[in-house]
């Protein structure tokens, strides 16, 4: 995970530069812009230490090596409920609350309900029922 590392690793300065620049071109009134491209510096730094700190966990994958083979990289990659509706009513809900945003607060109250509700199935839906572990 060195390379995904150095990337975020190399994008927090850059962001934080242009940051800079960006508040000193617009004299520092319009404060959107220059503190967004902090917070994405500081995300972008938080991502690296992450990926950073797994890297040395895990170990080196067959990606880092120069010498891996294609097979190396094969097998179980992690478990994905096929049959899910779950993030789709996450998603539903989630544009809910983005469409509140613009309409009205209240529409914006209904999709954080929905978000909840769906959420909550979404991670105890192999807890009950027919598919329990």
């Amino acid at each position: 995970m060195k390379v995904e590392t150095k990337l975020f690793a190399y994008m927090t300065p850059f962001f934080i530069v242009v940051g800079v620049v960006y508040g000193y071109m617009v004299e520092w009134t319009e404060p959107v812009g220059y503190l967004a491209l902090f917070l994405t510096g500081g995300m972008s730094g938080m991502i690296a230490y992450y990926i950073g700190f797994t890297g040395k966990r895990v170990g080196p994958r067959p990606e880092d090596r120069l010498d891996a083979e294609i097979h190396e990289g094969s097998g179980e990659q992690g478990f994905f409920s096929p049959w899910s509706w779950w993030p789709l009513l996450l998603g539903a809900s989630a544009a809910i609350g983005f469409l509140g945003m613009a309409v009205g607060w209240w529409v914006l109250y209904i999709g954080a309900g929905l978000a909840v509700v769906a959420l909550v199935g979404w991670v105890f839906e192999y807890s009950r029922g027919n598919h329990a572990h």
